[in-house]
């Protein structure tokens, strides 16, 4: 098995991890948002934290496999990088995409740890956070359709 392949078998692993730990974490946050006047416990601190910790490890894949994919020296070699549909998604939104949305999950994580109370415009960059993530998921490949 080959250097690209293990690296894409992790990437597939973790991003199952990933949806999980998503699913918790917008479960937590609208859960905090809507209850308990908005105080910060425990588990949106933990779910935010690993959410993040998956976040950064699955882009740290990401890159590592967008720099040693053959598939993105052919795109660039023949000029269809940004012209064909399925290269620019693959290799260009998806990982851009996923760089922002795990910036956005840092400055979260950062606001939850240190505040009692969660604002609105934390919600607000935590669902961005998510519906990039969302966005740039690759739900065909995974779930095929």
């Amino acid at each position: 098995m080959d250097f690209y392949k293990i690296l894409l078998n992790a990437h597939k692993g973790f991003g199952y991890l990933e949806l999980l730990l998503v699913a918790l974490f917008i479960i937590a946050l609208l859960a905090t948002m809507f209850g308990f006047s908005g105080k910060v416990n425990k588990f949106l601190k933990k779910t935010t934290l690993f959410t993040m910790i998956f976040f950064h490890v699955q882009f740290l894949l990401g890159i590592i496999m967008l720099f040693v994919s053959p598939g993105v020296k052919a795109a660039i070699s023949a000029g269809t990088l940004m012209s064909d549909s399925y290269s620019r998604f693959q290799y260009v939104e998806h990982p851009f995409s996923m760089l922002i949305a795990a910036v956005l999950m840092t400055i979260v994580n950062k606001k939850v740890k240190s505040n009692d109370t969660i604002s609105l415009g934390v919600v607000i960059m935590g669902l961005i956070a998510v519906g990039l993530f969302a966005f740039a998921f690759p739900w065909t490949r995974v779930f095929g359709a």
